[in-house]
């Protein structure tokens, strides 16, 4: 089964100009990558330019609403997300629900309709219950799950591989058997061997350092070497 890594811009870059450089940048330096699935979710202004660009890479979204369509003032939907070329969206993140209060029940309608408008979810969690929440009514191997402690989003602290594993244990116990699980949080090039190798995920989710285009790279190339 591929790895998969997933590049989480957030709010950054502030310029168009800045998101393209960056693509290019990733995507010049990771030339052929064989055995890794690299997914990057740039802010949603950027998504219908950096899609002419995409080719090895695929594209997805940071978040996306449950409608498809109608006076719902500022939202994204999952069709329009569909529409502009992304494969993929990001739901359910830590700072969606802390910022912006998101539920496991709004969380699990976005699921549904990202689903129906055949985007692949990565669903953000930080304990078990999340899971059996977000997930009521959908098939769990449609979706993938994304492990991010909030304490280490950000801090350069991360669990250690026996803790990290031993979450991962538990996911996979509630999930599909082939259910993709990835880790998030702090993730670097020195750091993502703990992950993949002695913890057993399936990939990671990256945040600050898919920023940094050296980076990133470093850690898709290991990944793909595994």
């Amino acid at each position: 089964m591929k790895k998969f890594i997933v590049a989480n811009w957030k709010c950054n870059p502030t310029t168009l100009n800045q998101a393209k450089n960056l693509f290019n940048s990733i995507k010049k330096g990771l030339g052929a990558v064989k055995n890794t699935k690299v997914i990057i979710c740039p802010p949603f202004v950027y998504l219908e330019e950096l899609a002419k660009f995409k080719r090895t890479i695929s594209l997805g979204a940071q978040d996306c609403y449950f409608q498809e369509k109608g006076a719902f003032t500022g939202e994204v939907s999952a069709a329009m997300l569909k529409d502009l070329g992304c494969d993929y969206v990001i739901l359910g993140h830590s700072e969606r629900r802390k910022y912006f209060s998101e539920t496991n029940d709004l969380i699990n309608k976005k699921l549904k309709s990202a689903l129906e408008k055949g985007l692949k979810p990565v669903l953000c969690i930080e304990n078990t219950s999340q899971i059996k929440q977000c997930l009521k009514g959908i098939l769990k191997q449609k979706v993938i799950i994304a492990y991010e402690p909030i304490w280490a989003i950000g801090t350069g602290k991360t669990p250690s591989p026996a803790q990290a594993k031993s979450f991962n244990v538990k996911i996979k116990k509630l999930v599909a058997s082939n259910t993709i699980v990835l880790y998030g949080g702090s993730v670097n090039a020195k750091n993502v061997e703990g992950f993949i190798i002695k913890s057993g995920f399936d990939g990671v989710l990256v945040g600050g350092a898919s920023l940094k285009p050296k980076e990133l790279i470093n850690i898709v190339k290991f990944v793909d070497r595994i």
